[in-house]
C-alpha cells in the first residue's frame, strides 16, 4: 500500500495551485508514495479536505497565498478545527512541509512558511525543510527557501508562470516529505 501524502493548500488566483500540483510531482516521483490533493475550501479543480484526509494522511504538506505575513484564512480555519486530532495525536510523528506564494518580492514569503508551521508544531508533526542540497536553491532569483517551497507571482493576480528553479524547489519538497513518510511507514512495520 502507498504511503499517502495529503498536500493540502488554498489558492485565491491560482498560483498556489499551481504550486500544489508540483508540490505532488514531486510526492508521486518518489517510489512508493502517492500525492492526495485536497484544498480549504473546494476550489481549484480539488475537493476540499475532510479531518479523515488529515486523520489518515502519512505525511502533509500545506501551502497558502502570503496575507500580510500569514497563512489566508480558509487554510487557518482547517487547522482551527482540527482540536479532535490534536486530542488523539492523530497527526504526532508525521512529516510535514509547507510552501507559499507572494505577489510582491518582499510579500512575507518566509514568514508564511513560519507561520505555517505552527499549528504542524503543535500537533507534534516532524517539519521537513528543503535540503540545502537542492540546487534550485542556489539558482533561484524567483522563490524558494529552506523553509519551504515559495513562489514570487510577480503580480497580485497571481498569474505568472513557476519559473524552473520554483518548480524544482516544489517538487524537492514533495520528494523530501515523501522520502521520510516512506522510511517511517516502512519502520512502522517491522
Amino acid at each position: 500500500m502507498n504511503t499517502r501524502i495529503l498536500v493540502l493548500y488554498w489558492t485565491k488566483n491560482g498560483a498556489t495551485g499551481k504550486m500544489a500540483r508540483a508540490v505532488a510531482r514531486g510526492v508521486d516521483g518518489f517510489e512508493g508514495a502517492e500525492a492526495v490533493l485536497r484544498t480549504a475550501t473546494e476550489n481549484d479543480g480539488a475537493p476540499a479536505v475532510e479531518l479523515d484526509d488529515l486523520r489518515e494522511c502519512d505525511g502533509l504538506i500545506i501551502g497558502s497565498p502570503a496575507h500580510f505575513g500569514n497563512m489566508a484564512a480558509p487554510l487557518k480555519q482547517i487547522f482551527d478545527d482540527t482540536t479532535p486530532l490534536w486530542l488523539k495525536g492523530s497527526l504526532c510523528g508525521k512529516p510535514a512541509g509547507v510552501f507559499a506564494s507572494v505577489g510582491s518580492l518582499h510579500g512575507g514569503h518566509e514568514t508564511t512558511l513560519l507561520s505555517m508551521m505552527l499549528p504542524l508544531m503543535h500537533h507534534g508533526m516532524m517539519i521537513c525543510s528543503v535540503p540545502c542540497t537542492e540546487p534550485a536553491l542556489q539558482n533561484t532569483r524567483d522563490g524558494g527557501t529552506p523553509y519551504g517551497a515559495s513562489h514570487h507571482a510577480k503580480d497580485s493576480q497571481g498569474a505568472s508562470e513557476l519559473s524552473d528553479d520554483e518548480t524544482a524547489v516544489c517538487r524537492a519538497l514533495g520528494r523530501r516529505v515523501a522520502e521520510v513518510a516512506v522510511a517511517l511507514k516502512a519502520r512502522q512495520a517491522r
